[in-house]
């Protein structure tokens, strides 16, 4: 049995604020707890929650680590722990946050095997964002074929995964880029259409490509500047699901837009609600990865940061500049 680490290069903040709060350092690590198991990580997944902690969105209590998926290697395990061993190779979506280390304690029932042919870097980038991505199309609106739906930030680490979905389903796409290179991207991920998110009438757009219908669900990661032209996209009794907050939280609105709409539905699901049970976990974690060995779904690590580079990573994710999925690799 491997000893366990007793320190570990870890990622921590003090403050609520920007990248620059972010402090590479290390930590004392005690052994893990009877239902825990200690994993030296491998590639750890980079994802927009991160930024709504770091920046007090989504507040934690201070000091704290950051980060909430990861795959690697079990280093030891705890002495009720049935469900792991040692070498066994893992992942992990979900809390408590601090995946931003290089060696962490964490509980052992929440942590999935990771199949042989996909890699650590592979699962890190897509256990949080594929989960996102099945729980958006299978559980909060369930897609049909043959529907329309809309989906923001189609490049991006959940719309790269979500768009190639939702294809493999019989969906007609319609994403929402930023640049004509992610409009690219996205149109090789499996997206019917393309709307600039600059263009001046993305609720028009829609209806023209929906021939006045709308769309049967929007997937809205964007918040506050979006949320009512989203509404707008929907056909009569279609649904809402705002799943993310990158321009800023949505404002409390009066039901009765909903009314005005034609019955429309709003739904803010968080994954953990999805996968509370480690059957539903397991069962979530084996369609994700039954989508990447059929080939539905192809796994894409566009970037890799040191993980002392965090605060790096933080700032060209805000800024726009990576597409598809990225990873920290302690080193």
């Amino acid at each position: 049995m491997s000893a366990p680490a007793s320190e570990s290069h870890v990622i921590r903040f003090r403050m609520f604020g920007g990248p620059e709060v972010l402090e590479h350092t290390t930590i004392r690590l005690p052994a893990p707890g009877p239902d825990e198991a200690q994993i030296r990580h491998t590639a750890i997944g980079l994802n927009f929650i991160d930024t709504y902690h770091r920046d007090g969105l989504y507040p934690l209590e201070l000091p704290s680590g950051l980060g909430s998926e990861a795959a690697g290697v079990v280093q030891a395990v705890g002495a009720r722990v049935t469900t792991c061993k040692p070498g066994d190779r893992v992942a992990y979506a979900g809390g408590p946050v601090g995946s931003y280390a290089e060696y962490r304690n964490y509980p052992a029932e929440r942590l999935v095997p990771v199949p042989e042919n996909v890699s650590d870097e592979q699962a890190a980038a897509v256990m949080l964002k594929g989960l996102t991505a099945w729980y958006l199309l299978r559980r909060s609106y369930v897609v049909q074929p043959g529907d329309s739906i809309l989906l923001y930030a189609a490049a991006g680490g959940v719309g790269s995964i979500a768009s190639q979905w939702a294809h493999a389903l019989g969906a007609r796409v319609i994403g929402i880029v930023s640049t004509e290179e992610k409009a690219a991207l996205a149109r090789s991920q499996g997206c019917d259409h393309i709307i600039m998110a600059d263009h001046g009438d993305i609720a028009g757009a829609v209806r023209g490509l929906t021939g006045g219908a709308g769309v049967a669900a929007v997937y809205d990661s964007v918040g506050k500047d979006t949320f009512f032209t989203s509404l707008d996209c929907l056909r009569p009794h279609g649904t809402m699901v705002s799943f993310g907050n990158s321009s800023g939280a949505v404002e409390p609105f009066s039901p009765a837009e909903l009314a005005k709409r034609h019955s429309l539905y709003v739904t803010r699901p968080i994954l953990f609600d999805f996968v509370a049970t480690r059957e539903e976990l397991l069962a979530a974690s084996e369609k994700l990865f039954g989508r990447i060995a059929d080939g539905s779904i192809r796994v894409r690590v566009a970037q890799s940061y040191a993980l002392r580079d965090a605060a790096l990573a933080h700032r060209d994710l805000e800024a726009r500049r990576t597409t598809g999925s990225t990873v920290l690799v302690p080193r």
